[in-house]
């Protein structure tokens, strides 16, 4: 009897990828797939580890009998994501909340912002007034004007990290890594003030991966309701998201002014044409503060 087929992704920390080539290097197959860095299987399973994205993240897919045993080498929390998925039960919001989102993970260009947001009952109308929902679901325009007033309004904590600093930690950090340490920054702000609040965080990691990110920070706060698409479920998190983004959409706006260029959004083709318009004004160095340079984008350049 054929034994079913098991999968498994994950995007591993910079030391659990090396560890990861170093192992299976020795059992690698050929492959001519660009996108595959590294491709080892065996009767039970199969190993592949991907490139680099645009947005600078690695996925290992682990696939077949034995894909999550082997997969627990390497992360303990792996499960079969081919198992059919369970009825979600009914979610619920509940007051007061306190919770996270952050913005600017998939631009080339501009700071990684996070924010946590302190809601009470009270405070729906307010939210509802403004329009306030998943911030990718509004216009920028929108979030400019009532950025000003939800910040006078609304208890947050906001954490933005410059390029340039980004620069000088993405070789020991993963871009999952900082994110992790940003929302734990926030949650924490505003948990130490409202212990008695619901934590929720839209989910970027499994839990387990999530907490692992955190193994080094002093103070860890751990009892988070994580869910997907968390800004469309809980008022907190999508202000959270609304507040993160205006302060992206803000330091974007004075590095147009500073610069006199247009900055583009994104890791796309119009990315790639500006950083040589910027580079021809400004010189490859001054790049460093402005942009990831970890990325594909810059790793093109001639």
């Amino acid at each position: 009897m054929k034994q079913p087929t098991a999968l498994y992704s994950f995007e591993p920390s910079p030391e659990t990828l090396k560890k990861m080539k170093d192992f299976y290097r020795p059992f690698q197959s050929d492959n001519d797939n660009p996108y595959i860095d590294l491709f080892a299987k065996n009767d039970a399973v199969a190993v592949t580890i991907y490139k680099q994205n645009k947005k600078g993240k690695i996925k290992v897919v682990f696939q077949g009998p034995d894909a999550i045993k082997e997969a627990k080498i390497w992360d303990l929390t792996a499960r079969d994501q081919n198992l059919p998925k369970k009825e979600k039960a009914e979610i619920k919001n509940i007051y007061p909340q306190i919770g996270s989102d952050e913005v600017g993970t998939g631009d080339f260009f501009g700071p990684v912002c996070v924010c946590a947001t302190y809601i009470q009952k009270k405070d729906l109308p307010l939210l509802e007034e403004l329009g306030v929902t998943d911030s990718k679901k509004m216009s920028d325009e929108h979030i400019l004007a009532i950025g000003p007033i939800l910040l006078s309004k609304i208890e947050y904590s906001q954490l933005s990290l410059p390029n340039e600093k980004y620069n000088e930690v993405k070789d020991d950090f993963n871009m999952n890594v900082i994110k992790a340490k940003m929302h734990n920054r926030c949650l924490l702000n505003l948990h130490m003030k409202h212990p008695k609040a619901t934590l929720y965080q839209d989910q970027f990691a499994e839990p387990g991966q999530y907490f692992s990110y955190l193994k080094n920070e002093a103070k860890v706060v751990t009892k988070i309701n994580f869910h997907t698409k968390g800004e469309s479920l809980f008022p907190s998190v999508a202000a959270g998201s609304v507040i993160a983004r205006y302060s992206f959409l803000k330091k974007m706006q004075a590095m147009n002014e500073r610069y006199g260029m247009e900055f583009p959004f994104g890791a796309g083709e119009k990315v790639d044409a500006f950083i040589e318009q910027f580079i021809e004004r400004y010189g490859k160095e001054e790049l460093r503060k402005v942009a990831k340079l970890n990325w594909a984008n810059y790793k093109r350049l001639k």
